[in-house]
């Protein structure tokens, strides 16, 4: 873990997908985000809080990652990376190194989502459910109240 002495590091919050990890990076009001991937694994993040002081930390991750595959959100309290793994999997850890991590750095509990969870979840929203028989699903969407096209014509008396 390599961090710059005048630079603190933000609560950093984690959690993995098996094409993706998420890093939650808690910095309200932050200015000058900086992020950087590198396909060996390197994260870097630098910003400015709210404060002006400096923050900023370096994680060498489990495996490699896309660089190009990855996207950050920056809201209001907090920075959200996305980060596309290389290789489909579920990663023992976070950090390359077997030592615990630093303090700053927590499992999101959120976000979080075991190998099996994420099995059913994609099961579950699969199409291969839907036989097709009489071309009607069998109500069991999430978007239970909203009316489709032809129900919207009928309601409007087309």
């Amino acid at each position: 873990m390599n961090s710059s002495p005048m630079g603190r590091q933000p609560e950093v919050l984690w959690a993995q997908r098996s094409d993706k990890i998420y890093l939650t990076i808690s910095l309200p009001d932050a200015k000058d985000v900086a992020v950087k991937s590198e396909s060996k694994g390197l994260f870097s993040f630098a910003a400015v809080g709210a404060q002006g002081e400096p923050f900023n930390f370096t994680l060498e991750l489990f495996d490699d990652i896309v660089p190009e595959g990855s996207k950050t959100n920056i809201g209001l309290r907090n920075i959200i990376c996305s980060i596309q793994k290389e290789k489909k999997g579920w990663w023992k850890r976070l950090l390359k190194s077997e030592e615990k991590p630093a303090p700053y750095i927590k499992v999101d509990w959120n976000k979080w989502c075991d190998e099996d969870e994420e099995e059913s979840a994609l099961s579950l929203a699969s199409d291969d459910d839907y036989d097709g028989v009489n071309g009607k699903d069998d109500d069991s969407s999430d978007d239970d109240g909203m009316l489709y096209l032809p129900d919207l014509e009928k309601a409007r008396g087309k």
